[in-house]
């Protein structure tokens, strides 16, 4: 008697977090590393990524879980240089709708005492809307001009570089997909890492390239209140925050994804 409400509780669970998703595993300078399992934390005690409490969405550009999907910090790191590659993966990931943000934000000291406060964050990749806005609008399914539309379904990857130059130390990586599947209703669903970086680069963003999280973006921003069913629009869209910064003297190398 007990026990059948119980699993009913579970089987809703585990559906409410297949309907959303978050990253849970990653490629960095070619090596694996496995992501916090929200659901199943007893699996990865120690990992590079913050451990999130949850799969729901954030909801509002001031909600402090914004800066990293309400997470703690993790008890390891991946260490790579300037210029290689991170890949994201995603088990899971629905909507079609949506910009994808990839940030870091260089520690003042160890990860241990790094939280990820103040105007730090600075993007190093993004990717947005390319529909003609005449047979491909904003919320086109299939096909979409979003490019976050290459992560629907399972184990799919974004693959991002660090910044040439990059001056080392400890960073901290943000990877944030912006749902706009709904209208005027905008899901938040950002996680952290953390990555040592080497070499003997010096290279850092300027202060107009760095935003504080939250802070990035207003609720009433159009950008993130988007009417998107409405085809009566201008068909384009604006990535919110700063401008990318690629590090010195780079040039951004195509984006390859994982199947």
């Amino acid at each position: 008697m007990i026990l059948q409400p119980a699993f009913g509780i579970v089987a809703l669970l585990a559906t409410e977090a297949a309907a959303h998703g978050a990253v849970t595993s990653y490629i960095i300078a070619g090596k694996n590393y496995p992501g916090y399992q929200g659901y199943s934390p007893a699996n990865s005690p120690n990992v590079i990524q913050w451990q999130w409490p949850s799969y729901d969405p954030i909801m509002s550009c001031s909600d402090p879980k914004l800066r990293c999907n309400g997470g703690r910090g993790a008890t390891l790191w991946a260490e790579a240089n300037p210029g290689d590659e991170v890949t994201a993966i995603w088990q899971q990931w629905t909507h079609s709708q949506g910009p994808i943000i990839v940030w870091m934000y260089k520690c003042p000291g160890e990860f241990s005492t790094c939280d990820g406060s103040g105007p730090g964050w600075f993007k190093i990749d993004e990717a947005g809307f390319n529909g003609d806005g005449k047979t491909v609008f904003l919320d086109t399914e299939r096909p979409s001009g979003w490019e976050i539309a290459k992560l629907v379904g399972g184990n799919k990857g974004w693959t991002s570089n660090i910044p040439q130059g990059l001056a080392p130390g400890n960073y901290l990586i943000r990877h944030e997909l912006i749902a706009l599947h709904q209208a005027n209703a905008p899901q938040f669903y950002p996680e952290c890492a953390q990555i040592k970086v080497l070499g003997s680069g010096t290279a850092e963003p300027p202060a107009s390239y760095k935003v504080s999280i939250p802070g990035y973006c207003k609720d009433s921003d159009p950008n993130i209140r988007v009417p998107i069913n409405d085809h009566s629009i201008p068909q384009t869209y604006t990535i919110p925050g700063p401008p990318v910064w690629n590090g010195a003297g780079s040039t951004k190398k195509a984006r390859d994804f994982t199947a």
